[in-house]
């Protein structure tokens, strides 16, 4: 049995090296010291903004202190994840203009500059952000592709051979962290804050018909004759340079879409197409589709596809937004006389508002010339709005605190409900124990409730993150307010502050945890399955059990001296992985939080009991409570170990006394001091009750 569990905890231990090796999926690592030691003077690093994650830079210039810029790291805002399923972190600055003041690589996983041409180009392609900014459109070039023709709304960036899928990433990184920072803080976008945009309403379907669509502008139509495109070239170089076309035939006919909103994907696809649309986007995702006729394609013959296109662009506020295509092949529902069809993608992390204006360019390049041709670009423009209808447009109050408690109120009313049945069902524990049978399963129906509801879906799991944030916040002297923008944290906080006054920490870990709620019954799916179940003996248990204080320790002391350490650390926890990502993570911490499910089944809620820190916190908070709420009686531990031998959390010790710090209020225990079939001592009294006294017979005298 000992050979069996310690093979269990050196597997858990080198899943565990893994994970905190990796890199965390989305936490920047740069303190204020290395920022000062990378912006030396007389560059001066103010103090990490609270609101968002950026470093303020300042120069004195005489009297006054000047804004110089913002840096900050990409995987804080745009965690796009590379190549090999990792997201890239960048350090990134820009001045108050939009202007990239320089990009270095922090941390990659990119396999073609590790293993392959190594990472000398890499670190060359993020130099020759320097200088380019924000206000234009960026596009990458390689090879027969390259062309020298910016201005003041377009650059163009060297790419890197064989690297073309990871540089288009950094591409996208760079760029959708740095416009969330400019419309933060610069305003860009009339400050229009980044994480306030309308979201596309996905349970909105209105069956329309072509003309319908057009009609509400949820498709628009240009079509433009070769007449018209040579009245644009009028006067200048490029006029005269297309003498064979015919004037009024169509130099393009092009309709545009925003084929992401339901209203538009379902009508203008077939059913197989928009099933195929959907499985290339994720979530906050929008896809916008051209469908073209006539001489002039928005491809091109030397389109690669999966590129960007350089014949159709897009601007939002006057700032340009990346689109790529997405290679999709799918078909039309509705008659539309065209040539082609694409289907471009815009990333949630570049930020568009469908609420606001987009407006979309296509240039129309003419060269003169044949060794060093001139070449004269002119551009046809397309405006596209969606109406409200199908948007679900954020107000203003919505910035602000109150306004998402607003917005959740429905989700806090039905967390209100879901507490206050496990309040009536606590205070009445006699009641609710009365009946074995009917307890469990009121047990298993509000374990899947907190795996559903308050994890997966409200997103309710208390962590030590939250403690280290706290922490963390105080030590650099800023505002707590940042704890409002989580009303369901906070609601599940105040309760279970009272709760372990008056409980203990059971109330949490063995009620409301989601995560510990998902060990439990897998642990019981595992019995039920007729696993074999690991027993340790009580002195090892107890052992054992004082590691996640030594783990709370190490994190607690590391949130005083390094965020980076910290950030690492927390990763012992597999809540994030487990519920808030849904298992949609790198491999090491899968195979982590898995794995810890796995040893539940073997070893009874395995995490909580052993490893734990934020449980081993509230076991310290919890030695505040002010009931010993288990019913015990004089015989328990002397001679009665019924409850010791059923608890599986192995919180009893043998002279039956409750360990109240590790005990989950499973209630197990409570079931059979309730039951006059199940505890030994009410067994005993109810045969004593049970037994008919024999009279002796009366003796006759003589």
């Amino acid at each position: 049995m000992r050979a069996t569990l310690t093979c269990v905890l050196c597997l858990l231990a080198g899943v565990l090296a893994l994970v905190l090796g990796a890199t965390p999926a989305q936490a920047g690592v740069l303190t204020r010291a290395e920022m000062a030691r990378r912006f030396p003077a007389p560059l001066m690093v103010g103090e990490r903004d609270a609101e968002l994650p950026v470093w303020p830079l300042f120069k004195q210039n005489a009297t006054a202190t000047e804004l110089v810029g913002y840096v900050f790291e990409s995987i804080d805002l745009a965690p796009i994840p590379g190549f090999a399923g990792v997201p890239l972190n960048l350090m990134v600055a820009i001045d108050p203009k939009g202007a990239f003041i320089g990009v270095e690589v922090l941390s990659h996983h990119e396999p073609v500059f590790l293993d392959g041409l190594g990472e000398a180009p890499l670190y060359q392609f993020v130099k020759q952000y320097k200088d380019l900014s924000l206000k234009q459109n960026i596009s990458i070039e390689t090879g027969a592709h390259r062309a020298r023709h910016p201005d003041a709304a377009h650059a163009y960036i060297d790419g890197v051979s064989k690297a073309t899928a990871s540089v288009r990433i950094i591409n996208q990184s760079v760029l959708a962290a740095a416009l969330k920072v400019s419309r933060k803080k610069l305003g860009f976008a009339a400050g229009r804050d980044p994480y306030q945009i309308a979201r596309v309403r996905q349970d909105v379907f209105e069956p329309l018909d072509l003309k319908r669509m057009m009609a509400d502008g949820l498709v628009q139509h240009l079509r433009v004759s070769n007449r018209e495109v040579e009245q644009l070239f009028a006067g200048s170089a490029g006029a005269g340079l297309d003498p064979q076309a015919r004037p009024d035939d169509s130099f393009i006919n092009v309709y545009l879409a925003c084929v992401s909103v339901p209203s538009i994907g379902r009508n203008l696809l077939t059913a197989a197409g928009w099933r195929k649309l959907q499985g290339r986007l994720e979530e906050g995702d929008h896809a916008l589709i051209v469908m073209s006729s006539g001489r002039y394609s928005v491809t091109g013959d030397d389109f690669v596809p999966g590129s960007v296109p350089d014949r159709i662009r897009l601007r939002q506020d006057n700032l340009p937004i990346d689109m790529r295509d997405l290679d999709l092949d799918v078909k039309l529902s509705l008659p539309l006389a065209v040539d082609s069809v694409t289907v471009l993608r815009v990333i949630g992390q570049a930020g568009l508002d469908p609420a606001s204006p987009m407006d979309f360019t296509l240039p129309i390049t003419r060269n003169k010339g044949i060794v060093y041709p001139e070449r004269i670009t002119r551009e046809l423009n397309l405006r596209y709005k969606l109406p409200e209808r199908l948007l679900t447009v954020v107000d203003d109050n919505s910035k602000s605190w109150p306004g998402i408690w607003s917005q959740r109120s429905w989700e806090l009313v039905t967390l209100a409900a879901g507490l206050a049945v496990l309040s009536a069902a606590l205070l009445m524990q006699k009641r609710l124990t009365a009946n074995g049978a009917h307890f469990e399963w009121f047990r298993r129906g509000y374990l899947v409730y907190t795996v559903g509801f308050i994890g997966y879906y409200a997103q309710g799991q208390l962590s030590i993150v939250n403690v280290t944030g706290v922490i963390q916040a105080l030590k650099a002297r800023r505002s707590l307010e940042f704890l409002l923008f989580d009303p369901m944290t906070v609601a599940l906080w105040g309760f279970v502050l009272v709760s372990l006054l008056v409980w203990g920490r059971g109330t949490f870990c063995g009620w409301l945890c989601p995560f510990g709620a998902l060990q439990e019954l897998t642990g019981k799916l595992a019995q039920w399955l007729r696993v074999p179940q690991l027993h340790i003996r009580h002195k090892t248990d107890a052992r054992l059990k004082y590691a996640k204080y030594v783990v709370l320790a190490g994190i607690v002391a590391s949130a005083f001296f390094s965020s980076e350490i910290t950030d690492k650390l927390v990763e012992l926890e597999p809540f994030k992985t487990a519920i808030t990502l849904s298992f949609v993570r790198s491999w090491p911490y899968v195979v982590y939080a898995v794995g810890l499910l796995l040893a539940s089944g073997a070893v009874y809620k395995f995490f909580c009991r052993y490893l734990c820190p934020f449980g081993a916190s509230l076991a310290l908070l919890g030695r505040l409570r002010f009931l010993n709420w288990i019913p015990r009686l004089k015989e328990c531990g002397t001679p009665c170990q019924t409850c010791r031998h059923r608890c599986d959390y192995q919180a009893i010790s043998p002279s039956g006394a409750v360990a109240y710090d590790e005990c989950f209020q499973c209630m197990d225990c409570v079931v059979i001091y309730e039951s006059d079939e199940k505890c030994a001592v009410r067994i005993m009294e109810v045969k004593r009750h049970r037994t008919i006294p024999i009279q002796p017979a009366a003796r006759s005298r003589i």
